[in-house]
């Protein structure tokens, strides 16, 4: 699972001043200016949207915090509590339809996985399995560096991508350490986890938030996507991502290392708290990846390690407070945004702007997935994944378009999850650039590639896959 966003320098006072005035242009200029064929619920929605994409792009004030002015906004400009009364004709939307937002069922899959995550740290179940799996990699550098990809994007899967990236770096320093100075592979190993850890993040509804947003905005259009499924659809892109990106890496990173004596450690924790977490981390695991089988939906069995850990002690108060609850926010003011560009009807006045119908199912998908690549490079992957699935998926359920909404969400989440080319793209990139053994250059040039390279295997080869297998 990904953090937001890697932490960048906060925009001067004044930097920020100039922002929050753009914003405000941006939201009145749609209330003030008669726009042709927009109704006046969708002006208003327009409005929160406009200052929504100013303010998640340039972040003069926190990514939790504009998303929580969406849905303040929303409540308080077109649901049935509006303030000012929309014009007759308008059947606005109960204003609990926006606060339910901050309690969708896709949060409750999301801090599940958050409280895995905080388990899995604290009882070293990633340190533990991790020198399990590492053991068959024995001393080579580049089976070393398979490996640690393999485990990282395991990991990631379902624990942070942040937490991940910050275990398995401290596990491959002292192996990098001991390359020689001038050996490039010392930047291909560091190089290897942020990779390895964005791409894992793909392979589960609970492993990046734009997988999440995706599945939540799906729902919304009557369309279930089972964790199973979601995986079914993923997992094998990951796995052919990685041998890719090992490859790349080998490639743009030579050495005449032959091998590394190395010494990995880590050990399973014997306590009560430790295998009472065990047992609930495989049995969630388990019903998850088995829910077209017996039914129960992943967001109730999310909830499922929240309550036992609770319950019984193995997490307390303390670990509560420290929850990604801005992550959580983030996701919601996505949900609520989505909804309502939907209820507003600006969804359809944006689709109307463009001659869709000219152009191919296949070259509409590969667009929105390259914006959400382009535009999450540069910004947070949550947030570009909230303002560009709600129109996607709004676009692919027009019945003049031969378009598929699940292959269109899911899509852009992919697209979102494989921006990693600078080191504000990921925290993930961050941590890797900070221990100084990389340049900026290095991690533009691999993370461009792969981020192509995968979108293009997703785009071209997974569908063929997908129906082969009957999932679409």
């Amino acid at each position: 699972m990904s953090s937001t966003k890697a932490q960048r320098t906060r925009p001067t006072v004044a930097l920020r001043t100039v922002w929050l005035l753009l914003a405000v242009v941006c939201f009145v200029v749609p209330l003030v200016v008669d726009i042709p064929d927009l109704s006046a619920a969708g002006q208003r929605m327009l409005a929160i949207f406009l200052v929504a994409i100013v303010l998640w792009v340039a972040e003069p004030i926190p990514l939790y915090g504009t998303a929580a002015l969406i849905i303040f906004l929303e409540i308080v400009m077109i649901s049935d509590q509006a303030i000012v009364s929309l014009p007759a004709g308008f059947e606005p939307g109960s204003y609990r339809d926006y606060y339910f937002a901050l309690a969708d069922p896709v949060l409750m899959l999301v801090l599940g996985g958050f409280f895995l995550a905080m388990g899995a740290s604290r009882f070293h179940l990633d340190r533990a399995a991790g020198r399990i799996m590492l053991r068959p990699f024995g001393d080579s550098p580049t089976r070393i560096m398979l490996g640690l990809m393999l485990v990282t994007a395991s990991f990631s899967m379902f624990m942070s991508n942040t937490a991940t990236t910050a275990t398995m770096m401290a596990v491959v320093l002292p192996v990098a350490a001991s390359l020689p100075d001038n050996d490039r592979l010392r930047a291909a190993m560091i190089l290897s986890i942020p990779i390895a850890a964005n791409i894992g993040g793909i392979g589960t509804p609970v492993g990046t938030p734009p997988n999440a947003i995706a599945i939540g905005q799906l729902a919304g259009a009557g369309i279930t996507v089972s964790f199973g499924k979601w995986m079914l659809m993923a997992v094998p892109g990951v796995i052919v991502i990685i041998f890719i990106a090992w490859w790349l890496l080998r490639l743009l990173f030579p050495s005449d290392t032959k091998s590394i004596p190395v010494k990995f450690e880590g050990e399973f924790v014997h306590s009560r708290e430790a295998h009472i977490f065990y047992g609930v981390f495989i049995v969630t695991v388990l019903l998850w990846v088995t829910e077209s089988f017996h039914g129960v939906t992943s967001s109730v069995v999310g909830f499922i390690p929240v309550v036992v850990l609770l319950v019984t002690g193995v997490l307390t108060d303390k670990d509560l407070q420290k929850v990604q609850w801005h992550v959580l926010w983030l996701i919601a003011g996505g949900i609520a945004l989505g909804r309502g560009i939907v209820d507003s009807g600006l969804d359809r006045w944006v689709i109307d702007l463009v001659s869709w119908e000219t152009f191919s199912s296949a070259i509409i998908v590969a667009a929105f997935a390259l914006a959400a690549l382009s535009l999450a490079t540069v910004m947070s992957h949550s947030a570009s994944a909230n303002l560009i699935v709600p129109i996607g998926i709004s676009l692919a359920a027009s019945p003049s378009l031969d378009l598929d909404p699940l292959m269109v969400g899911f899509m852009i989440a992919i697209g979102a999850s494989l921006a990693m080319a600078l080191p504000i793209s990921t925290p993930p990139n961050a941590i890797a650039y900070s221990s100084g053994f990389i340049k900026t250059a290095d991690m533009a040039k691999t993370g461009i590639l792969i981020g192509i390279i995968g979108l293009l295997i997703y785009l071209v080869v997974s569908p063929l896959l997908w129906s082969a297998m009957g999932l679409t």
